[in-house]
């Protein structure tokens, strides 16, 4: 009995761990698409390139958002209590509501765009 409690206490430990690196792993991921996303935009404005700069960075916000939504839904995996459920809860709608509005400005952005 006692190996079979040492082999799920090892399980339990490896699969926090791995769940808690590949949230790392999306976080960090979202964090650089945002970065690599308006320094691009940033040097774009000041060399005159740059056609629709908002659209773009618009799409950088988008995209790197959707990266750590995914982290957060992720987390409710290894989520332990009700507290933490629902902090956990509130940052992915918070985040969800940013990308709903971000995705409706692309929208606009991309109407405006073509007329």
């Amino acid at each position: 009995m006692t190996a079979q409690i040492t082999f799920l206490e090892t399980f339990e430990i490896l699969y926090h761990s791995s769940i808690a690196a590949m949230i790392h792993i999306l976080e960090i991921m979202g964090v650089l698409v945002i970065l690599v996303g308006a320094a691009r935009d940033f040097l774009w404005y000041f060399t005159g390139r740059a056609i629709n700069i908002r659209l773009d960075l618009a799409r950088s916000l988008a995209l790197g958002l959707e990266f750590k939504l995914g982290g957060e839904i992720l987390r409710t995996v290894i989520v332990r209590d009700l507290r933490e459920m629902a902090s956990v809860g509130a940052i992915i709608l918070l985040r969800a509501a940013l990308s709903f509005l971000i995705h409706w400005e692309i929208g606009h952005l991309e109407e405006d765009e073509r007329t």
